[in-house]
């Protein structure tokens, strides 16, 4: 049960961090306020990391750290491009179902064999992960307004949803596979790449200053809320089954929709409440099934 409490306040800590972030880049560039938040995150697991590094880390558990976060931050630039050039509604559903869909094909491969109870949970997932996702970018005024504007180009947005997935799910993965032998230290690896990303990202486009003023403020909030996403994931994928904790996760777009619901008054459409719906009812199943 630790396992699943785990996973979904880690869910709550990325829904945290999109939603932040989301409000900063209405009014802050998106590669400033990634820089900011990538700053934010690595400051605190730094932070923490004398406190939970007992043991001498592996070059492998650094490396598959470092290959997590750098996959992480790539994944969210792979989704703003799918936001550039096709609807919300395109990049984010496949983005989120694409991360959950690999991380549990690779735990299977891997021979994890979750109860079938947990196995009917994780099916009924992804359509509730669609269902919150698909939404997410809809009503929200401005969004719609900008979608109108961009160049109609789906493939693309297919692309780069499925892009994204896949460098999600490999952050997810990755910080699976760095094993918990070496303490914090694969997760202190994964927000230090992802900080290496950003900064070079802001190089090539000459946009190295930081946001100030309230996005500023929201994009240390979206910094502060995904390492401790990224920290409780770490911990619960090493107590419970990939293919479990993963998908647990990935509910994290049915947390940005209830805090769109309570703080901007965003309307719960019937594809938001039947998804979280499903939600609740595959994390009953997994509780149920076990998780590990």
């Amino acid at each position: 049960m630790l396992v699943i409490i785990l996973a979904l306040v880690s869910a709550l800590g990325y829904g945290v961090s999109d939603f932040a972030a989301g409000l900063a880049t209405r009014a802050a560039s998106v590669i400033q306020v990634t820089l900011l938040a990538c700053l934010a995150a690595a400051v605190l697991v730094l932070a923490v990391l004398p406190f939970a590094a007992s043991h001498r880390p592996s070059g492998a558990a650094l490396a598959w750290g470092a290959a997590a976060g750098a996959s992480g931050t790539l994944g969210g630039i792979a989704l703003y491009l799918g936001f550039r050039y096709a609807a919300f509604s395109v990049a984010a559903p496949l983005s989120a179902v694409g991360t959950a869909g690999f991380s549990v094909l690779a735990g299977l491969l891997w021979g994890e064999r979750p109860s079938t109870l947990a196995l009917i949970g994780i099916a009924l997932a992804l359509p509730a992960i669609i269902g919150v996702s698909v939404s997410a970018g809809q009503g929200q005024g401005d969004e719609g307004d900008d979608e109108a504007e961009r160049p109609a180009r789906p493939a693309a947005g297919v692309a780069a949803g499925l892009i994204a997935g896949a460098c999600f799910a490999l952050l997810l993965i990755g910080l699976d596979r760095a094993g918990s032998r070496s303490g914090l230290w694969p997760a202190a690896a994964a927000e230090v790449a992802e900080l290496a990303v950003a900064v070079a990202a802001a190089a090539v486009t000459r946009n190295v200053r930081l946001p100030r003023g309230r996005p500023g403020r929201l994009a240390v909030i979206a910094g502060v809320a995904g390492a401790a996403g990224t920290l409780l994931y770490f911990y619960a994928s090493h107590d419970g089954l990939l293919a479990v904790v993963a998908v647990l996760t990935c509910l994290y777009p049915a947390s940005t929709i209830v805090l769109a619901r309570v703080m901007l008054g965003e309307r719960l459409t019937v594809p938001r409440l039947a998804g979280l719906a499903l939600a609740g009812v595959c994390v009953a199943l997994i509780a149920a099934g076990g998780a590990g």
